[in-house]
């Protein structure tokens, strides 16, 4: 029998050429262990007890959900480039990501009551490698007056060890691992 770290490596692919290549986990979704088992290991890594999941887009959001759901806690979605959250509007709490991320940066944002002073914010989401989206939703989260408890991921592939420690990362799987 594989476990759900097994299942994990099985359904990943790395796709692409020699010049591009990325990550596909999207056999990971059509798996119905996964889906049944990934919340629960995601959730035994969060540390503390937390009010609030908050998912970038959009894996992150996919897997967030799943997270809270177990946790029974609220999701807050963390949009990049959300048209409204674009403008000035200061309803929305948003962070530039760097111009070097995926070749275009962008901005991550939410709706400024959907976190409270007071919540305990752990952000979820499939894989992190630069840490900008995180990093950004850790900035936002104390902006709004909650806490930051961490990152939580199927896959860390974070080379910067500073970025790491700052994030809280804890992950079911190392990069090197796939």
């Amino acid at each position: 029998m594989v476990d759900l770290a097994g299942r994990l490596k099985v359904g990943f692919h790395w796709r692409g050429g020699p010049d591009v290549s990325y990550a596909d986990v999207t056999e990971w979704w059509r798996d119905p262990v996964v889906l049944r088992d990934l919340p629960a290991a995601l959730a035994a890594l969060v540390p503390g007890a937390p009010t609030l999941v908050a998912g970038p887009v959009s894996r992150g959001s996919l897997v967030g959900v799943l997270v809270a759901a177990h946790l029974g806690v609220g999701l807050v979605e963390v949009r990049k480039n959300d048209r409204v959250a674009l403008g000035t509007d200061p309803a929305y709490l948003r962070r530039a990501l760097p111009g070097s991320y995926h070749d275009g940066g962008g901005i991550m944002s939410f709706r400024r009551g959907l976190v409270r002073p007071g919540d305990r914010v752990v952000c979820v989401d499939d894989w992190i490698e630069q840490g900008v989206q995180a990093a950004a939703t850790r900035e936002m989260v104390l902006e709004a007056g909650a806490e930051f408890l961490g990152t939580v991921c199927v896959v860390d592939d974070l080379s910067d060890v500073g970025m790491r420690e700052l994030l809280g990362v804890r992950a079911l799987l190392r990069a090197e691992e796939l």
